[in-house]
């Protein structure tokens, strides 16, 4: 074990060694900085070849001025760090671990309370990506903080971005990934489903879907000048034809004998449109029926927009 060196320039601390603990501890090594690690429990460390493994979390947090926290979630990070609030005054505090964007606001209040630095950040990849070119860690909250360490911030992946001084911004980011997921990830299962019912393997189906998958990503960037400028244009396929389409959907699956769950929701929220008048607008449209307060709402006038004002990644911060 070597002896912790606060005083060395260009080092971070790791308090957590999970698997992705491990993962940020391992990429800031393979950048020649001075990694100093912690686990709650010791006997389930394992920490990386050249990292310097501090006997507790107080003598790992003082050995950094940036000190990363990558636990179970926000209430373990918060059990982690709440004791460690003399020494981490002064330093940079970024919190990995997983939660929603009220906790994030919260732990940068009490991190604001105790003259702590702060950004609450999110990972959209697997362990083994992390360092990579295609690696995704978004963060918010003291674009100070950010500025100062994004060189070393940006050794955990290509894709780092910092997406606002809300400390809540990132996991709002990773929310809505996480359901755009979920969407295509149920989509397919649910299509995979409906053919396997007719005695057609899903690798048959897998190169079909991703091209489905590819032609529909590129549509995103289109709705989302749309969604934000309020205006819908049909452009060949309105709502009308969707809902057309989601009823043969419904009626093949039923057919089938496979679940209809979800192709039902998707036609009952097309529906809800067309009765209000929309059924000539673009697919975009129904992105109000999704907004805070759209139950009930009236088919005219323009929405307003939702939740503040967390705008795209900026290039120059997703490099």
């Amino acid at each position: 074990m070597h002896d912790v060196d606060t005083t060395t320039p260009s080092s971070v601390t790791v308090l957590g060694l999970g698997l992705m603990g491990r993962a940020l501890a391992g990429a800031f090594l393979d950048a020649d900085l001075r990694t100093t690690v912690w686990n709650r429990t010791a006997a389930r460390a394992d920490p990386p070849a050249g990292a310097l493994r501090a006997g507790s979390a107080r003598e790992a947090a003082a050995a950094s001025p940036l000190v990363v926290v990558c636990v179970t979630d926000h209430d373990a990070a918060r059990a982690v760090v709440e004791p460690l609030a003399d020494v981490l005054a002064g330093r940079v505090l970024v919190n990995l671990s997983s939660g929603t964007s009220d906790q994030g606001r919260e732990l940068a209040a009490w991190a604001a309370a105790h003259g702590i630095g702060f950004l609450d950040g999110v990972i959209s990849v697997a362990p083994a990506a992390i360092g990579g070119p295609e690696a995704v860690v978004l963060y918010s909250g003291s674009r100070a903080a950010f500025d100062a360490h994004e060189p070393v911030l940006r050794r955990l992946g290509g894709g780092t971005g910092y997406v606002g001084e809300d400390a809540g911004s990132a996991a709002l980011y990773e929310m809505a990934t996480l359901s755009l997921m979920w969407g295509t990830l149920n989509g397919f299962l649910h299509g995979a489903a409906l053919l396997g019912a007719a005695g057609v393997d899903a690798v048959s189906f897998a190169p079909v879907a991703d091209r489905a998958v590819a032609t529909t990503a590129g549509w995103l960037a289109g709705f989302a000048g749309q969604i934000d400028a309020g205006d819908y244009p049909a452009d060949g396929s309105p709502i009308d034809v969707h809902l057309a389409a989601m009823g043969h959907l419904v009626r093949e699956s039923e057919a089938r004998g496979v679940d209809a769950e979800l192709p039902r929701l998707w036609r009952a929220v097309a529906e809800e449109a067309v009765a209000r008048g929309r059924g000539g607008e673009g697919y975009a449209a129904l992105v109000d029926r999704y907004r805070p307060g759209a139950r009930g709402r009236g088919p005219a006038g323009a929405q307003p927009p939702v939740g503040g004002s967390i705008g795209p990644v900026p290039a120059a911060d997703a490099r």
